[in-house]
């Protein structure tokens, strides 16, 4: 007999109703506009809003809207071509203070949105996006690395109580090491040997001279390129970007593709951000007389505090030269609100060198005051001659000066930060530090002109697909195809629903990923409809060769569709970019066309065919 469960049913209608709202923000198309956030604190306000529509004004750029979205500013454009020209046209006039990047903004309803619908993400190569090249400073990566072996044979030489007078690198990369006698310099000599074993080492009287070979020096630059593309991985990560596309580009370059990004700002600031912590011991003395007469204590350096003073200028602080910790030994960093103050605030965890260096520190000079510098390279635009001159500003600011009231190691808390500053210094410090400085020397923006084309050739392919096997299904099984044909339908729907909610990005091959799907749910259903064919011929009643035909196919397409989907999560799993899109969109069709093609189909069969009595044949 052929019957069908009441709560299967009810299942079907469920995922139907569920398909149909979460694949309907794809209805809804997209502006393009531009979108400004603040950098460096500066307000987004009403003031902003009539700047930039004064900007826009001038250039000949007449908006759709510019509105305030959060902490952004939002200006809505009719095409892309006005888009790119209204970005240009801000980037200039609004300086460092404000982030402007290219974006999509959305028109779906807020009631979607409240229930998490959303668009499906569109790879780079269907609705455009963009390319950033950055370039990475070698001589900063090298002095970094040079930096790291001086200060390694100083720790060595203290812990081994050998006196030296200094240890200093030369211009020429190599280090001189004056000892204060010559059986120290000896045993300097085999210190240096066992700890740096790959520095060339001369001896002549007191002075030791260790020179870094080249092989080294480059690889050191090769290293920080290799380091600096696994923390921007990290940092897209980090952004939540989807199928992002990151890569080196010879020997100092770095390519970074964002497809499917839904705040470009925020992932520009995020990616060329090279904020991080460092660790200080504060130097007694008065900074203000240390600055007028240029006369500092040994090892100081001075540093601007965050807060003005009654001149309105930065006061000055003398801190120490040498590292207590810094952004490069935190394990975890989250950011918080400190519950004794209530302010933004950091928790950091440092890796156990950095928490030993911290207990030690901490151990020897409780009372005493330490501080937190927060570092940062900032972009500039500036306008010279009618031409864009970029740049970068290296700002170092001291957040906060306290004493220490007791001693602590690897776990303790950053304060003196705001809101958006926490928050962004948490997901820098996570993912890593930049082992050397990089700039943006291109921001590309991928058309969606080519998107476009592309798209309509796949939706083309796609459609084609479908009307083939729609014509075929209706001239050979007739209602079982009118059958197989919605079902198709539905698994279409489930397939874009799918990938709308779990924020999959759909790329070219992507699409042809899609027409696969078709073609694989295809094949279950003549799998389907030939045993129920092969039942008839045997001399079953109809609606028992219905039943049987579902039995018996079933199994068979349960294993031939879990052997492709092996295959995709293998495809999935190591693959990158477009072959990754590709397997993703195999797996999603292959799952959704399984249940399609033996639940919902079975389903729709029983509908027709399950209440009739004495039925002597079927249009199959």
């Amino acid at each position: 007999m052929l019957t069908y469960a009441r709560w299967k049913y009810f299942v079907i209608l469920v995922v139907l109703l569920l398909s149909a709202l979460y694949a309907l923000p794809n209805v809804f198309p997209q502006d393009p506009s531009v979108q400004v956030t603040s950098s460096r604190g500066a307000k987004v306000d009403a003031a902003l809003q009539q700047r930039v529509s004064a900007e826009l004004g001038k250039a000949g750029v007449a908006p759709k809207a510019i509105e305030i979205d959060g902490e952004n500013l939002l200006v809505r454009l009719p095409d892309a071509d006005v888009q790119v020209k209204a970005a240009d046209t801000l980037r200039p006039a609004l300086g460092s203070d404000y982030v402007v990047a290219l974006n999509l903004a959305s028109n779906v309803p807020n009631w979607l949105d409240a229930i998490r619908a959303k668009r499906m993400l569109l790879g780079l190569d269907l609705q455009g996006g963009v390319r950033f090249l950055m370039q990475v400073d070698q001589k900063a990566a090298r002095d970094k690395r040079i930096e790291a072996i001086v200060e390694d044979i100083r720790v060595r030489l203290r812990e081994k109580r050998v006196i030296y007078e200094s240890v200093e690198r030369r211009p020429d990369n190599s280090i001189a090491i004056v000892l204060t006698s010559a059986a120290g310099a000896e045993e300097a000599r085999k210190l240096v040997a066992q700890s740096q074993p790959t520095l060339v080492l001369e001896l002549a009287g007191t002075t030791l001279v260790a020179q870094i070979p080249g092989a080294d020096l480059q690889r050191m630059a090769l290293e920080a390129i290799d380091q600096n593309v696994t923390t921007l991985r990290n940092r897209v990560n980090e952004l939540g970007v989807a199928e992002p596309v990151v890569q080196r580009q010879g020997n100092d370059r770095v390519v970074i593709e964002l497809p499917g990004v839904q705040d470009t700002a925020a992932a520009k600031r995020m990616i060329g951000a090279t904020a991080t912590l460092e660790y200080r011991a504060v130097v007694e003395g008065n900074a203000e007389d240390a600055l007028a007469t240029g006369v500092l204590p040994p090892q100081a350096r001075i540093y601007y505090r965050r807060e003005l003073g009654i001149d309105g200028k930065p006061l000055p602080v003398l801190l120490n030269k040498r590292l207590i910790a810094s952004g490069d030994q935190v394990e975890r960093a989250q950011s918080i609100v400190d519950p004794q103050s209530g302010t933004p605030a950091v928790s950091v965890n440092l890796d156990t060198a950095g928490g030993q260096n911290m207990f030690e520190f901490t151990s020897a000079n409780v009372g005493k005051p330490m501080a937190v510098v927060y570092i940062e390279r900032i972009p500039e635009v500036r306008m010279v001659d009618g031409k864009e001159v970029r740049s970068v500003r290296v700002s170092e600011q001291v957040i906060s000066v306290a004493n220490v009231n007791e001693p602590f190691g690897k776990q303790f808390q950053t304060t003196g930060l705001q809101r958006r500053e926490a928050d962004d210094l948490a997901k820098l410090l996570k993912s890593g530090s930049l082992a050397a400085p990089m700039d943006f020397v291109e921001e590309r923006i991928i058309g969606p002109s080519l998107g476009k084309e592309n798209i309509d050739r796949g939706m083309k392919a796609v459609l084609y697909s479908f009307v083939f096997a729609l014509v075929f299904f209706l001239i050979y099984y007739r209602m079982f195809g009118l059958i197989t044909c919605l079902a198709l339908l539905i698994n279409l729907l489930m397939l874009i629903a799918v990938m709308s909610l779990f924020g999959f990005t759909l790329s070219l091959p992507g699409l042809a990923g899609i027409a696969l799907t078709v073609g694989m749910s295809v094949d279950a259903n003549v799998l389907i409809n030939e045993r129920i064919r092969e039942e008839l011929r045997l001399g079953l009643p109809p609606q028992t060769a219905i039943a049987v035909g579902y039995e018996k196919a079933s199994g068979t397409i349960a294993d031939a569709n879990l052997t492709a989907i092996l295959a995709g999560i293998a495809l999935a799993a190591f693959g990158e970019g477009p072959v990754k899109g590709f397997a993703i969109a195999m797996i999603v069709g292959i799952a959704t066309s399984m249940y399609t093609a033996v639940s919902v189909s079975r389903g729709l069969a029983t509908l027709i065919y399950g209440g009739r009595r004495k039925i002597k044949s079927i249009a199959i």
